[in-house]
């Protein structure tokens, strides 16, 4: 989840909450105050009928008014005095229709005659005016909510438009390129330290592999001489007089480690090549020719394994370097006759979006870090780089090279035309 949309979410369900909380504070205040306001009034109508009867001697008349009601009926002495104020109903003559009503029900004393008077008023009024300050308050509360959502929308989306301009550019920075980041004007002093911290993280990046570059190119020059010369001693010492079987043996080890140090040091400089983009003969392939070029140059090791090998392929041209296309086939292949088992099975497709190398063979300890450097199984005997040329090769083209297990089945697919 987005900053914005967390920030957006907080924001407008704290804000809510509150809202509805005073809202209904407020319902409750007003309400309130308005029938207090109610019980004032009846306090008034019950005085008057008090001043009234204390004047005149004698009770007021019944009356039934738009908005109010008075009623007498006397009552026994023993009765007691009687003050309370109660929620009842009202009788509208007018609209005849009963609705909500308040009233006072007191006693007074007449001429040694206790009366119950009964004071009611229609709460009609009242409740429509609460009804409108709550149809107000939730119309304020609902232009807030808007407000707040247009102005988290446009308002916060603008404030962050320089944070994601330079992750997009951090994203497709790539130290290879030299290239610095753009720095995006802007006013934020935190998006202003974050373009220079970022442009300067990118420059030590920057330093740190001209240095590795440089090292590497200078290693890879430095050791094609000697090894040059190990080889050329070799060929000759073995062709000048005969040795014992432990002399024979000592050199055909030696033999074979100059072999093994002289491949690891061309699949470093290939590395090196790739990865610094200095091979740029591309052209357009056909990978179906090429695959099956590739499976009659390997047709001997199928059979020494008794390996069944299925094609399904249809007619593929890609754009790269033929070079770099027979390299990156030939560890495919490579891969798949070295960790099949004997009897085991190869499968091959190839489509104009998909390249798929599914080989039997043992589970695997290294599913994670398949395609780091000199990562492999302890049954290899390779030196680890294979699929890392290979997964160079696929970053160099834009391709994607997945790897999957299922069961005994081993799956390598490279996706011509990713969609991310």
């Amino acid at each position: 989840m987005k900053l914005s949309a967390r920030y957006n979410r907080v924001n407008l369900l704290t804000s809510l909450i509150i809202l509805l909380i005073t809202g209904v504070i407020y319902y409750i205040v007003i309400h309130f105050i308005l029938l207090d306001k109610l019980d004032k009034d009846l306090a008034v109508e019950e005085n008057e009928i008090r001043q009234y009867t204390k004047a005149y001697q004698k009770l007021p008349l019944p009356a039934s008014y738009l908005d109010q009601q008075v009623s007498y009926k006397p009552i026994h002495k023993d009765s007691g005095g009687v003050r309370e104020f109660s929620y009842t109903t009202y009788l509208n003559t007018k609209e005849n229709e009963i609705e909500p009503g308040r009233s006072l029900v007191t006693t007074v004393s007449l001429q040694g005659k206790i009366y119950q008077i009964t004071i009611t008023k229609s709460r009609v009024e009242s409740e429509d005016l609460v009804r409108i300050i709550l149809l107000i308050t939730l119309g304020v509360t609902v232009v807030l909510l808007l407000s707040l959502i247009l102005i988290n929308r446009f308002m916060l989306n603008r404030l962050w438009k320089p944070f994601y301009i330079t992750l997009q550019r951090m994203k497709a920075f790539e130290v290879a390129k030299m290239d610095r980041i753009k720095e995006e004007p802007t006013k934020i002093d935190e998006f202003n330290e974050l373009n220079q911290s970022v442009n300067a993280m990118a420059e030590r990046v920057r330093q740190d592999y001209k240095e590795l570059k440089s090292f590497t190119d200078n290693a890879s020059h430095e050791m094609m001489t000697p090894l040059a010369v190990i080889n050329s001693k070799l060929d000759s010492l073995l062709q000048t007089e005969s040795f014992t079987e432990q002399q024979g043996t000592l050199l055909e080890d030696i033999y074979l480690a100059t072999g093994k140090l002289s491949r690891l040091h061309q699949s470093l400089l290939l590395l090196a090549k790739i990865e610094n983009n200095l091979i740029s003969d591309a052209q357009e392939i056909d990978f179906k020719e090429l695959i099956e070029a590739k499976t009659r140059q390997f047709k001997e090791l199928f059979e020494k394994d008794n390996l069944t090998v299925t094609f399904e392929l249809e007619q593929t041209e890609i754009n790269m370097s033929r070079y770099l296309a027979d390299i990156l086939l030939n560890n495919l292949f490579s891969n798949a006759v070295r960790h099949n088992r004997s009897g085991g099975q190869i499968s091959i497709m190839l489509t104009s979006d998909l390249l798929t190398f599914s080989n039997t063979g043992k589970n695997i300890q290294v599913q994670n870090r398949l395609f780091d450097r000199f990562s492999k199984s302890t049954e290899s005997e390779g030196m680890g780089l294979g699929l890392a040329i290979t997964k160079q090769i696929c970053n160099l083209y834009g391709f994607k090279i997945d790897y999957e297990q299922i069961d005994e089945s081993h799956i390598f697919t490279i996706c011509f035309k990713p969609t991310t």
